[in-house]
């Protein structure tokens, strides 16, 4: 009896983990070698700035730890290069490694809360903007087209040269990483929106927002509950590829000196600084972040098309 009742019995549902292993995202990541390089030296970057206390041979916010006596040091296979400078050393005897280590974790936060801030601003503009349409649609997609004629990186300086002077002086450079995540968010939100817009217009006619509707349901519940879910594919694709050009952007203002202190350098910084001594030997100053830049920005987009070309039903 108890024999056939094992027999009978409906087998347990698989584990989340087995879910994800049978689906065909898993499947198309498993069978492309560029999506598969590019995930473990994105992983090998992550695990570097996170635990770069313990990667790094100095602290270069420090000063302490700095030593001017080995300053513009070679890396340790040129001759004049030392141990445990691997790569070098800047003019105020800051290691490279360190420094690019530290940057690169300083780059991806603000990278990171940018596209979140920006995602938090689009998609909500775009709920409200598809969902109720008429005045509220218009007014926010006009200043969406007004950002939009605007190139971003002239929006992003405007709002940190903007802010910065609103700001106390003794206030600025500690509050400069919360100045370039406003600045890129504000300059990025318009293609969440739009995206988020259109989907919402499409589910907003369905029989199951109408039957909601009818309920009286609350539109914060309609938007939370049934219409944001099917809108979260196409704006995690964006947002995948947008987290790439928000490092570069703050790269970019950092260059140009409004973004972070030199105390505190992400990669734009190191490289505005390099950049100064590139023409008198000291090369390894400007090309390891340069390089740490590209590799970080390049993997991104990598991932990013990969998942886009997963994600389009159109190319299945």
């Amino acid at each position: 009896m108890t024999t056939d009742i094992a027999k009978t019995a409906p087998a347990k549902p698989s584990s989340a983990l087995r879910r994800w292993l049978d689906s065909d995202i898993w499947w198309s990541f498993t069978h492309s070698k560029a999506a598969m390089l590019a995930a473990a030296i994105f992983a090998i970057l992550i695990v570097t700035a996170v635990f770069a206390p313990w990667f790094a041979p100095q602290n270069p916010y420090d000063a302490a730890q700095l030593d001017m006596w080995k300053a513009e040091l070679p890396p340790v296979w040129q001759e004049g290069g030392e141990w445990p400078y691997l790569l070098g050393t800047d003019t105020q005897g800051r290691d490279m490694l360190s420094a690019i280590l530290y940057g690169t974790r300083i780059s991806m936060i603000i990278g990171l809360a940018s596209v979140a801030l920006s995602l938090l601003i689009g998609m909500t503009a775009g709920l409200v903007a598809g969902f109720f349409g008429g005045f509220i649609e218009n007014i926010l997609m006009r200043i969406g087209d007004i950002t939009l004629s605007i190139p971003t990186i002239l929006i992003a300086i405007l709002v940190s040269t903007v802010v910065r002077q609103l700001l106390p002086s003794d206030l600025r450079e500690i509050g400069a990483s919360a100045v370039l995540v406003l600045a890129i968010a504000l300059s990025s939100w318009v293609q969440y929106a739009r995206t988020v817009r259109a989907q919402t217009i499409v589910e907003r006619s369905k029989e199951y927002v109408q039957a909601a509707r009818l309920l009286k349901v609350p539109a914060r519940r309609i938007l939370a509950r049934h219409i944001l879910p099917n809108t979260l594919t196409p704006v995690l694709v964006a947002a995948t590829l947008n987290f790439g050009m928000a490092i570069l952007t703050e790269a970019t203002l950092s260059f140009l000196g409004i973004g972070m202190p030199p105390g505190q350098p992400s990669l734009g910084t190191l490289i505005r600084i390099g950049n100064q001594f590139l023409f008198s030997g000291s090369w390894w100053i400007v090309l390891f972040p340069v390089i740490q830049l590209c590799l970080l920005v390049v993997v991104v987009n990598v991932l990013g098309d990969w998942l886009r070309d997963v994600l389009n039903p159109k190319l299945r």
